[in-house]
C-alpha cells in the first residue's frame, strides 16, 4: 500500500495481528493510551482487576471523573474514591471530579497525534480531531488494553470528507457534522472512519475540530480524526504540549473507500430536530418554534472558544425571561479561561446559570426538561429520553444558534445579530493540579464501599441455548433504551445486581421480573441494536438477568462487541418470524450452521452471525475476560 490516508498509516504501525490492506477483515492494534470515565469506569477498573496484573501496560491510563461529578448520591462519591485509589494503585493518573469532561481534558493536556486512544465511552473519537486514531468501545476492551493486549475491530473503511471554504458567520463545526449525518443518517459510517481533508480543514481550529470528531459517533463510525498541521501544532504549543506535535498528512494520490465534498461557506446554521441526531433541518425551516430551555456546553461544544463566542454575543443584551439557560465549560481550564476574562460574568449577568465543568444535562444529570418542553442544546444526542425525561424533546444546535435562540424564546437565526469574531490566546492557563498522578513506591489500599459488587467468573457458553424470548424491540433501539442513563441508575453503575433492575425500564416495567422469573430468556431486535452510547452496562445488565443471546437485524458495532464480550450470543436474522414468549432452542455446538427452533411449533431457521473465529472463541470461554485468562495461561 503505497499511498496511504491518514488512518491507514497509523494502522500500519499499530497493527499487530492481521493484514491492514484486507479491508472489513479483523485486525489486532497496538493501544498505546487509555481512558475510564466514572460511569463505565467502575467496571472497566474491576475488570481490569480481575486479569491479576501488577500495574497498567500502556503508555498511558487515565480515569476521569465527569458523569457523576457533582455527586447526587452518595454511591457516586464512593465510585470516585474508588476510582482514585485504584488508579494510584495501578500506575494511572486520575482526574477529579469538577476537573471537567474527559474528552476535552484528554486533548488540551494528553492527545497526541498519530497515538491510538481506546477509552470506555463512545465520545472518545473527539481526540481525533488533534490527529489520534481514538475509539469508543466496552470496558472490557479498554481493561484488555490497559493491561497490553491488542484491541481488535473490523479493517475500517475510511471515508474522506473534502472540505473546502471557509465557514460564514452564523454557521459552525457543529453545521459540519450535521451536514454529514444529514448525508449519511446514524448508520451511515458504521465500520467506517471518517478522514477530514482539504483546504477547509486549515480554518478549523482544534476545538472545532473536535467537536466535528465527537459527533461522528452518531453516524456509526468507528473513529473520525483530521490531519495533525500548523493548527495543530500551535494549538500544542498553546497548551504547554509543543513537544509533542509530529506533523501527519495523507499521501498524495492516497485511496479512499468513500467520499464527500462540503464547501463550508454554503453551510446554513442547522438544528437535529427531535428524536435522532440526523433528524436536520435548517434553521430557516424551523425559525419560530418556542424554547423552554437552553444548554450551552458539554463535551462537544463546551471548548473555551464556545463559552468565550456565547459571552459575546450576550454582551448588553438578556437572556429571554421565559428561557432557563445553562452554560457548562468544558474543562476546568475552559473554567478559568473564562473567569479571567469576564466571560462568566457577561454570562451571568445576561441571566445565565454556569455549572462545574462535566457532562451534567447531556446525561440527564440535573437540568431535566419537563413533560412536553423542547431544549435546545449543544450536546450530541437527542433520543427520546436522553436529557433524563422521555416526555421532553431535545434538539442539537451550535452555540451561535442557541444563544440566538436563548434571546428570543424561540429557535433563531443567529446571523441577524450582530457578527462575533473569535481568536485564540496566545497560551491558555496551565493547571493540572487537579489531576493526580500515581505515587512512587507507595503502597496503596484500594477503598471499596458497599455498593461496589465484585464481578462474577464468566462461564463457558453451551451447545445449546433453551429460553423463551423475554422481550421484543423495534429498529433504532439504543443503549438508553435497554439501560437508562442519568439519576435512575447513574450511582449504580459499580452494583450489577442492582441496576439490572432497570433493563428496559422505560419500554416494559416487568422485564427484570420476567427474566427472574424464566431464568433469563432472549431478546429479539430490529436494525441497529444497542446504537449510541459505549455503556457496557447495556449489555452487563442483561447477562446479570440471565439473557444469553439477542438475535437482531442489525447490530450497532461497540455493542455488539460488548455483548460478545459479556458473553451474550448476537445472532442475525429475520426477526419478524419470532414474538414475545416464543420459547426457542438455539444449537450453538457447530457455528457454522446454529439453527433457532420454536418448541412450540417446531419450525426452525438458520441464523446467521458475522462473529470471526476469535469472536468465536471469546463467546466459548464465556467472554474477553474468561478468554483473555486462557491465552495468558497457554
Amino acid at each position: 500500500m503505497s499511498k496511504k490516508n491518514i488512518v491507514q498509516k497509523i494502522l500500519s504501525e499499530h497493527c499487530k495481528d492481521g493484514d491492514v490492506e484486507n479491508i472489513g477483515s479483523d485486525i489486532g492494534i497496538k493501544i498505546d493510551q487509555c481512558l475510564t470515565q466514572d460511569s463505565t469506569g467502575t467496571m472497566a477498573w474491576l475488570e481490569f482487576e480481575s486479569l491479576n496484573l501488577d500495574k497498567i501496560k500502556s503508555e498511558l491510563a487515565v480515569s476521569y471523573c465527569d458523569h457523576t461529578s457533582l455527586g447526587f448520591k452518595g454511591e457516586s462519591t464512593d465510585d470516585h474514591v474508588f476510582l482514585r485509589t485504584i488508579a494510584a494503585k495501578y500506575g494511572a493518573i486520575y482526574s477529579k471530579a469538577g476537573n471537567g469532561v474527559c474528552h476535552q481534558i484528554h486533548y488540551e493536556r494528553f492527545g497526541v497525534p498519530g497515538k491510538t486512544l481506546l477509552g470506555s465511552d463512545s465520545h472518545t473519537p473527539t481526540a481525533g480531531g488533534l490527529g489520534l486514531l481514538a475509539i469508543g468501545a466496552g470496558g472490557m476492551d479498554v481493561a484488555v488494553a490497559m493491561g497490553g493486549g491488542l484491541f481488535y475491530l473490523k479493517n475500517p473503511k475510511v471515508l474522506k470528507v473534502n472540505l473546502t471554504g471557509d465557514l460564514p458567520w452564523g454557521s459552525d463545526a457543529k453545521d459540519v457534522i450535521l451536514e454529514v449525518l444529514r448525508r449519511i443518517s446514524v448508520t451511515g459510517a458504521v465500520n467506517k472512519v471518517i478522514e477530514y481533508t482539504g483546504k477547509g480543514v486549515l480554518s478549523l481550529s482544534i476545538p472545532q475540530r473536535a467537536t466535528i470528531t465527537n459527533m461522528g459517533a452518531e453516524t456509526g463510525a468507528t473513529s473520525s480524526i483530521f490531519p495533525a498541521d500548523e493548527i495543530t501544532k500551535t494549538f500544542l504549543a498553546q497548551q504547554g504540549r509543543a513537544d509533542c506535535f509530529q506533523g501527519l498528512s495523507p499521501d498524495d494520490g492516497a485511496i479512499y473507500q468513500e467520499e464527500i465534498d462540503i464547501n463550508l461557506f454554503n453551510l446554513q446554521p442547522m438544528i437535529a430536530m427531535p428524536y435522532s441526531p440526523d433528524n436536520v433541518k435548517k434553521v430557516s425551516e424551523v425559525i419560530g418554534e418556542p424554547v423552554d430551555q437552553v444548554v450551552i456546553g458539554s463535551c462537544t461544544n463546551g471548548s473555551y472558544r464556545e463559552i468565550k463566542i456565547a459571552a459575546e454575543m450576550l454582551k448588553n443584551k438578556k437572556i429571554n425571561p421565559n428561557i432557563d439557560c445553562i452554560v457548562v465549560p468544558g474543562s476546568r481550564q475552559v473554567q478559568q479561561m473564562s473567569l479571567q476574562d469576564g466571560s462568566i460574568a457577561t454570562l451571568v449577568n445576561a441571566g445565565a446559570r454556569i455549572i462545574d465543568p462535566g457532562c451534567g444535562p447531556c446525561i440527564g444529570m440535573g437540568f431535566v426538561p419537563g413533560d412536553g418542553q423542547f431544549s435546545l442544546r449543544t450536546v450530541n444526542r437527542n433520543w427520546q429520553g436522553r436529557g433524563g425525561n422521555k416526555q421532553s424533546k431535545l434538539g442539537l444546535c451550535s452555540v451561535q444558534v442557541a444563544v440566538a435562540s436563548a434571546i428570543t424564546g424561540q429557535i433563531a437565526d443567529p446571523r441577524t445579530l450582530k457578527n462575533v469574531y473569535y481568536k485564540d490566546p496566545v497560551s491558555f492557563i496551565i493547571d493540572d493540579s487537579q489531576l493526580l498522578f500515581p505515587p512512587k513506591d507507595k503502597k496503596i489500599d484500594i477503598k471499596r464501599a458497599a455498593n461496589i459488587v465484585p464481578l462474577k467468573s464468566q462461564i463457558p457458553l453451551p451447545d445449546k441455548i433453551q429460553a423463551k424470548v423475554t422481550i421484543k424491540v423495534e429498529n433504532g433501539i439504543s443503549t438508553d433504551d435497554i439501560l437508562p442513563a442519568g439519576p435512575l441508575t447513574q450511582h449504580l453503575r459499580s452494583n450489577l445486581p442492582a441496576i439490572s433492575q432497570f433493563v428496559f425500564y422505560y419500554i416494559d416495567h416487568s422485564f427484570a421480573k420476567r427474566c427472574l422469573e424464566n431464568n433469563g430468556g432472549i431478546i429479539i431486535a430490529g436494525e441497529n441494536y444497542g446504537q449510541g452510547s459505549s455503556r457496557e452496562h447495556a449489555a452487563l445488565a442483561p447477562k446479570e438477568l440471565g439473557i444469553k443471546a439477542v438475535v437482531a437485524k442489525s447490530f450497532a458495532r461497540i455493542h455488539r462487541d460488548n455483548l460478545i464480550n459479556v458473553g451474550i450470543v448476537p445472532l442475525l436474522s429475520d426477526t419478524n418470524l419470532f414474538n414475545d414468549g416464543d420459547p426457542l432452542e438455539i444449537n450453538l455446538k457447530n457455528f457454522s450452521k446454529i439453527t433457532i427452533k420454536n418448541t412450540n411449533t417446531n419450525n426452525s431457521i438458520t441464523a446467521e452471525h458475522n462473529l470471526s473465529e476469535r469472536e468465536i472463541e471469546i463467546l466459548k470461554a464465556g467472554g474477553i475476560l474468561a478468554y483473555t485468562k486462557q491465552i495468558e495461561g497457554s
